[in-house]
């Protein structure tokens, strides 16, 4: 039996939470620092996810046995190089790649030469530095509008850019290389822009073998009709229509076994989920970008749709023995609908009463930006809740979960109510 330590505040961590907890090889979970959803399901201890000496502490005082990162920035900041180098800590299992694997998240630049060497489909690219910028304002020069734009390291989901006008495009990338987006943006990779329809592929790895998760399309931006700013999502619907049998073989032999094997070449340890950000291309996959973690809002569909032994799955890949697992998934489609804040992904309230918990019925709900204060639960991010159901179509579960999304209450909420209109 294991003592879990999850590490993370959002719907992906409550979602893994709510999964972990069906475990019949689970004995505690704890998160850190968790949210008012993920209290019912464990215990919160308030600790944040970059706070290395705070967590060690939890570890040895709680006995963990195995550490689930939720979000990337812990992983690309080193947390299980810190494990690894910390005689008290060494023993304790940590699902989520080193600082070198976190790489092809953290750096966009790593990230595209890791696909050219290893001949993953992707679109064509170059990288930009103050030193090169008159290059980059050539190789734009080279490409059709519209012109993406993508700072090099993490930049909380904000960091692309997708530009219509090739003046635009040469003056946002000398405003990037400036300092737009920080550190974050003083190498920026520029792409050719590919045209076609996005989905999210996730495995689990241990670093020789895989399985793949159930897949998920995400809705990135806040208007309907995918117009407006970029959010963190607003929704995602499992499974994805056009990834059939053949799509899903191909995104297998061309992208993810590629994937894993260039790993083992440059000789990258590597525990964790890796997520393929894919776009189909006339029905062939393309990967526009890896992240080392699962997504966030696809997490709180798929939880949904695996039906085997979640913390056994975590405890093969954290041991090396993923051959032994295999994973079933449920045949329902899985639909999260995401309430936000209003005014978000710009300004927003935080502290707003959230009501209406009682008359949910058939949704799960997930906790994304909520927190626990004299026994009422608070608003505390710019995505608030997700609300995930079950159907035995894609529109049935939409349904429960847009009628649920009618019943919970607070201030300025918004939902988009065209999720899936794509498919």
């Amino acid at each position: 039996m294991l003592n879990i330590l999850l590490i993370g505040s959002g719907g992906r961590e409550h979602a893994m939470a709510w999964k972990i907890k069906q475990s019949t090889v689970l004995n505690r979970l704890f998160i850190a620092p968790g949210n008012a959803g993920t209290s019912d399901l464990g215990k919160n201890v308030p600790v944040d996810v970059c706070d290395f000496q705070g967590l060690k502490k939890v570890v040895l005082e709680k006995h963990i046995d195995l550490v689930l990162v939720g979000p990337e920035v812990p992983l690309v900041g080193g947390l299980h190089d810190f494990f690894d180098a910390d005689p008290d800590l060494r023993q304790v299992k940590v699902l989520g790649p080193k600082k070198a694997g976190a790489q092809l998240e953290g750096s966009k630049d790593f990230a595209k030469a890791f696909m050219q060497r290893h001949k993953i489909p992707t679109a064509r690219y170059f990288t930009v530095t103050l030193e090169n910028q008159e290059d980059g304002m050539s190789f734009l020069e080279s490409l059709k509008g519209p012109y993406v734009l993508k700072a090099d390291g993490l930049a909380a989901g904000k960091g692309v850019l997708i530009i219509q006008d090739l003046e635009a495009a040469k003056a946002s990338l000398a405003e990037m290389l400036n300092g737009q987006f920080g550190a974050a943006s003083r190498k920026v990779v520029i792409e050719e822009f590919l045209s076609g329809i996005e989905l999210s592929v996730f495995v689990i790895t241990d670093g020789k073998d895989y399985r793949i998760l159930p897949e998920a399309k995400d809705y990135k931006r806040i208007g309907e009709g995918d117009s407006g700013l970029n959010t963190g999502g607003m929704g995602a619907v499992s499974p994805v229509s056009f990834a059939n049998h053949g799509f899903m073989k191909e995104v297998e032999e061309q992208i993810i076994k590629p994937t894993i094997a260039g790993l083992q070449q440059e000789e990258i340890p590597y525990q964790g989920f890796i997520f393929f950000g894919l776009i189909s291309c006339d029905g062939h996959p393309f990967v526009i970008e890896y992240n080392v973690r699962m997504g966030d809002p696809e997490t709180e569909a798929v939880m949904l749709r695996i039906k085997s032994d979640f913390v056994s799955l975590l405890e093969a890949t954290a041991n090396g023995k993923l051959a032994s697992q295999t994973v079933e998934f449920d045949e329902r489609t899985a639909a999260t609908v995401m309430l936000v804040s209003g005014g978000y992904p710009g300004e927003y309230k935080k502290g707003l009463p959230v009501s209406g918990f009682e008359k949910i019925s058939d949704s799960i709900l997930f906790h994304a930006g909520t927190k626990s204060a004299d026994a009422r639960v608070l608003t505390d991010g710019g995505r608030v809740i997700a609300i995930s159901s079950y159907g035995t179509t894609m529109r049935e579960a939409l349904a429960l979960s847009y009628a649920n999304a009618e019943r919970i209450g607070f201030e300025g909420k918004y939902f988009r109510r065209d999720i899936g209109f794509d498919l």
